[in-house]
């Protein structure tokens, strides 16, 4: 196994680990961990630190093992619909970053862009557990999927596109971004 594939397999388990333990510990203060989605960060970073295979592996595997080891979230529906959710957010938040130039706006771009992604993926597999019977919702209830997709954890979303795109730029300059990345023309 090539060095550069090493790297990429410890810096994406560090990042399932921190997002499988982080909702974990912000768990202790009551109704921060669901405010904060603190598992979507590490999510979000493996993509932009080791490319969109690895950030689509580590999402769709963090809430799926943070369920079986802590319990939370709940295996069926809220980690299985997560699993899809952040597995969006890992693969874009990656493939963009690879794909756009290298400046600094396109981290921007890359974190909005794979977040609302992953909010439109995250109410489509609501609706088709919905549409298969595996889930009851009525209206109301499908307008509380859309609220807690967007509106409830609006301070988790401030603080990703405040805190990722400036880890991101701190792991650029210590030459730590593992994902391949063409440059600015």
């Amino acid at each position: 196994m090539s060095s550069l594939k090493v790297r990429k397999l410890t810096y994406a388990a560090l990042l399932l680990a921190l997002a499988v333990m982080m909702p974990r510990v912000a768990g202790l203060i009551p109704d921060i961990g669901k405010t904060l989605n603190l598992m979507h960060i590490p999510v979000l970073l493996c993509g932009f630190l080791c490319g969109w295979s690895w950030g689509l592996v580590v999402g769709f595997t963090a809430p799926l093992l943070s369920s079986l080891l802590n319990g939370m979230p709940g295996i069926f529906p809220d980690a299985t619909v997560m699993a899809f959710e952040l597995a969006t957010y890992g693969a874009l938040s990656g493939l963009l970053y690879m794909l756009l130039p290298k400046k600094k706006w396109s981290i921007y771009v890359s974190l909005i862009v794979a977040m609302l992604a992953g909010r439109i993926v995250y109410g489509i597999v609501y609706l088709l557990l919905t549409s298969l019977g595996l889930v009851k919702i009525n209206d109301a209830l499908l307008a509380f999927v859309w609220v807690r997709a967007f509106a409830k954890p609006v301070l988790g979303i401030i603080l990703q596109i405040v805190l990722v795109p400036l880890l991101v730029m701190v792991l650029e300059r210590g030459r730590l971004i593992l994902n391949n990345r063409r440059t600015a023309k």
